[in-house]
This record gives C-alpha cells, structure tokens and sequence, in this order.
C-alpha cells in the first residue's frame, strides 16, 4: 500500500504540514444586502441616506429571494406627493410567473412616512437633490427595504479626483501588505 507522504515542519511546537488545500473564501453570513447600487456612489455625491419600505408583488418577491434584480441604472420620482422607484428590473422567475403576465420593469410604489416624503420633495424641488437607490435588502421581518440617497450629481473633474484617491488607498494597501 503506497500512502502519500507529507513533511512536517514544527512551527512553534505545532506541526504544520506542507501539502494543504486552498482554502475557500469565508462568506458573510448577516449579509441581508440583495442588491447594490454601486455606480450611485461614484456617479453622486451622497448627502443623506434613507430607508424606506417597497410595494411588491408576490412574484416579484420570489424573484428577490433568487436574486434577479438590477438597480444600477434606476431613480426614485416624486409624483403627485408619492415617491416611485423607476428603471429598476426585477426579472421573473418562470416556474411563479407562469399564470400572470409580469412586467419586470413597472414603477414601484416607495414606502415612507408622510412628512418624510414632504421633506424629501422639498429638497427635490427647491435645492435641486435626487433620489437614487443605494441598495435593497431584507429586514428580519422577511420585509424588502431599498436604501435611498439624497444626492448631487457629481462633475467629471470630482469623478475623477475620486478614482485618483481609490487608486492610491490600493497602492498604500499593497506596500503595506509586502512589508
């Protein structure tokens, strides 16, 4: 019987053994996050962020559960004193979806409070603000909640100086990691 042979090298009084397997990478397990917006940050300067409930359909939550939403290129609009969520596409899944006819990118209804809502579209209206979904995510009541950001859109020199600072907070990161 031929047996595979290892070494073992003490290191610190506890042997370790050369021939190891590559580990997997540790997952995050209170991650509720569905979806990012991660193009929202880079795009708008984000003044303040707010969390608000979202009206869905029930195929609309499955399809969350599986994941199949994009938020990147959507905006929240104030209309008639209500906030919708516009361009966001929820794709549905075939096995729920197969006696109705989903449209995967209609307007959702925002959740808020009245005077939160108010607030909101004051800002829109007179200091020129928009609402942007940062991020969708589950609450520990099964409940969907999207992420809103107040913002201004940024110039291409901001855009720039933050790409400048990123690739610097990686190049520090990296000396570093080799010292």
């Amino acid at each position: 019987m031929n047996q595979p042979s290892y070494t073992c090298v003490p290191y610190f009084g506890k042997p370790e053994f050369q021939h190891t397997m590559a580990k997997k990478p540790k997952k995050k397990q209170n991650d509720n996050t569905i979806a990012r917006n991660r193009k929202a940050r880079f795009d708008y300067a984000i003044e303040d962020t707010f969390e608000a409930g979202l009206a869905l359909e029930g195929w609309e939550v499955k399809s969350l559960r599986a994941g199949k939403v994009q938020i990147d290129d959507s905006y929240v609009l104030a209309k008639d004193g209500e906030l919708e969520w516009v361009g966001g596409t929820i794709t549905p899944l075939i096995t729920t979806s197969s006696h109705i006819h989903p449209n995967p990118t209609r307007s959702r209804k925002i959740l808020m409070h009245r005077h939160e809502i108010d607030r909101l579209i004051g800002q829109i209206e007179r200091k020129g603000y928009t609402l942007v979904p940062l991020a969708l995510f589950w609450k520990k009541n099964g409940r969907v909640k999207i992420d809103i950001g107040l913002a201004k859109g940024k110039k291409s020199h901001d855009k720039r100086a933050a790409i400048k600072e990123r690739d610097w907070e990686r190049e520090k990161a990296r000396s570093l990691k080799i010292r």
